[in-house]
């Protein structure tokens, strides 16, 4: 059996999609189309149901799925990590949230870049940055959306403790954490709102968790970069909801306040994601198990 079909063949069984699947592999879907019909007179059996949206395995084709994958990825593996050695440099192509690839990803990559490793980010939403890893245009996202589907694979990589804070001045006049403790979220009410987002995402997450209400204003100011959050926090403009990590120095020198200390604290959810079969490659691998064991100190 030709490994050209084969390949072909679990490329669009994770993929769902002729389409998909042709892009990954970059063939036209007219050829995709006909690989997996000779597959098919091949075996004498179906192994897609054509949908208008997509394709679905059949049991057939779930069965043929399991037991040829393993090995067509074992045998990417072992030709890539040959290129792999004869090649001056190789490159990643890492996506994320940009606060969390400049803060936590990148610096824990870099003694890869002097074994040979050459790094490109791409930032955007959670849904932005797993359709572009789930069509080939990176090799690794960091994520808070947990993919769906059998193209890809998310690993835990951290949880991020989010945290309530505001500039020392705006703190003193809220009161403490005992008044806001007592009153809840209408204490802070008056206070302008920092976020990232007009649908107030961290403060949303945070008062419903915490206050189990929901925020009574809109943003008095939306920063696209949880950076740029703080830094309008630490000039007192307002109160803000910010991953711990980002703020900790912040918090360290005084610059800004917690104003609550929760007993169970709201956290999210970091995943490393992966395009199902490219572990085989080694510079994904290194950089993917890289990650998963700097974030053990996360």
């Amino acid at each position: 059996m030709d490994l050209a079909l084969l390949r072909t063949f679990v490329t669009v069984h994770r993929a769902g999609s002729f389409t998909r699947a042709a892009a990954l592999l970059g063939l036209s879907q007219p050829a995709v189309t006909s690989q997996i019909r000779a597959l098919e007179r091949q075996l004498g059996r179906p192994l897609f149901l054509r949908y208008a949206r997509g394709v679905t395995p059949t049991t057939i084709g779930d069965e043929l799925a399991h037991k040829v994958a393993p090995h067509l990825d074992a045998l990417t593996e072992i030709t890539e990590a040959g290129l792999d050695r004869d090649s001056v440099t190789r490159t990643l192509h890492l996506a994320g949230p940009p606060e969390f690839l400049a803060e936590r990803a990148l610096p824990a990559l870099t003694p890869l870049i002097a074994q040979g490793l050459s790094i490109r980010t791409a930032f955007g939403s959670a849904e932005e940055l797993l359709t572009g890893l789930s069509s080939g245009h990176h090799d690794l996202t960091v994520t808070t959306a947990r993919p769906r589907g059998g193209l890809l694979t998310a690993t835990p990589l951290c949880d991020e403790e989010h945290v309530l804070i505001a500039a020392p001045r705006w703190a003193s006049q809220l009161g403490g954490p005992a008044v806001l403790q007592a009153g809840g979220a209408r204490v802070l009410d008056p206070v302008p709102l920092v976020e990232v987002h007009e649908s107030l995402p961290l403060i949303s997450r945070y008062w419903s968790a915490v206050f189990d209400a929901k925020p009574a204003a809109s943003a008095a100011v939306i920063a696209a970069d949880l950076r740029a959050v703080l830094s309008c926090v630490m000039a007192g403009a307002g109160i803000a909801v910010l991953p711990r990590y980002l703020c900790a120095g912040a918090l360290d020198s005084g610059e800004v306040v917690a104003l609550l200390d929760p007993p169970v604290p709201p956290l999210r959810t970091y995943f490393l994601a992966v395009r199902n079969g490219t572990l085989g490659l080694p510079h994904i691998s290194r950089a993917h198990e890289w990650l998963l064991r700097a974030a053990i100190a996360w």
